[in-house]
């Protein structure tokens, strides 16, 4: 069943584009070793300065990364202090240098096998496309770490019914991922236009690849122009094509993670999820036999 979340791409040193999570939070690694067919989309306007932006569905292969926790924290706090300087402006580096609970990560390597895109959101068109030469040498993921994951440091909505409304109302992205004849998770843009019965009506453009019908998941999502925080809200059910519009069976709701509002409120939340995450940071790097990496500047 496929899981999408919003998360913030890097270019990899090997032609690769890499994704990262919390050493201390690992289930979109772990879901990734499990299974690294995984899908990138690239669609998301909001902060870019264009009229128009362009479209790609990138589907891939994934190699996960945390043999070398130091090293993928050195290069997350520096990357992302270049990519997004808006999130920690004003933080003294003696706090950041205490937030090895976020700092500390894992990197998901993804090797490009199948590129469409498209020159807007509304998908009206045919897609441009690019394949990767046959019998490309994919590369393996370190070595799964041994004893059992964290749990889950955060519940999941029960009232997703009334809060779907809301987030569908208030939130100006909506994705739709689904599974494509090769296995692939397949996630696109989509407009929702109401929910019914558990039920959200989609709209797809009619240039949009082939969606089957089966599990997936609605991503529902925003974030400010400069980025300081996002929200961002999962899904999961069925898509259902057939009689009348395609449309997203909801069963529930994942947990979330989301920044929203002011800074204030943010940082507030930010420093409530350290309290609960900070304790899984030395069981997570003892469980890769490697020392709890350090936050450094360079």
């Amino acid at each position: 069943m496929p899981v999408t979340v919003p998360t913030t791409p890097y270019p990899g040193s090997g032609g690769t584009l890499d994704v990262s999570t919390g050493l201390t939070y690992p289930t979109k690694a772990e879901r990734a070793r499990r299974n690294p067919r995984v899908c990138l989309l690239f669609a998301d306007p909001l902060g870019d300065g264009m009229e128009t932006a362009p479209v790609a569905v990138v589907q891939g292969h994934a190699a996960v990364r945390d043999s070398d926790l130091q090293a993928n924290a050195d290069r997350y706090t520096r990357e992302s202090m270049i990519k997004l300087p808006d999130a920690n402006k004003g933080q003294p580096k003696f706090v950041l240098k205490r937030m090895a609970w976020y700092y500390a990560r894992i990197w998901v390597e993804i090797t490009p096998l199948r590129i469409r895109w498209w020159p807007d959101r509304s998908m009206a068109a045919p897609a441009e496309e690019w394949r990767a030469p046959a019998g490309m040498v994919l590369p393996d993921s370190d070595p799964a770490p041994d004893g059992n994951p964290p749990s889950a440091w955060r519940k999941a909505p029960v009232d997703w019914r009334s809060l779907t409304e809301h987030w569908l109302a208030n939130l100006p992205l909506t994705d739709l991922t689904t599974v494509d004849d090769e296995g692939f998770p397949l996630c696109v843009p989509v407009k929702a236009v109401g929910i019914h019965n558990d039920v959200v009506g989609l709209e797809v453009g009619a240039g949009a690849p082939e969606l089957l019908a089966g599990p997936a998941c609605l991503t529902l999502h925003g974030h400010a122009a400069r980025f300081t925080g996002q929200e961002n809200h999962t899904l999961m059910g069925t898509f259902e094509v057939g009689d009348g519009p395609p449309r997203f069976r909801v069963e529930r709701a994942l947990a979330d993670w989301s920044l929203a509002g002011s800074r204030a409120s943010t940082a507030i939340a930010f420093l409530a999820a350290g309290r609960s995450l900070k304790p899984r940071l030395k069981a997570e790097a003892t469980r890769r036999v490697q020392r709890v990496p350090k936050v450094r500047f360079g």
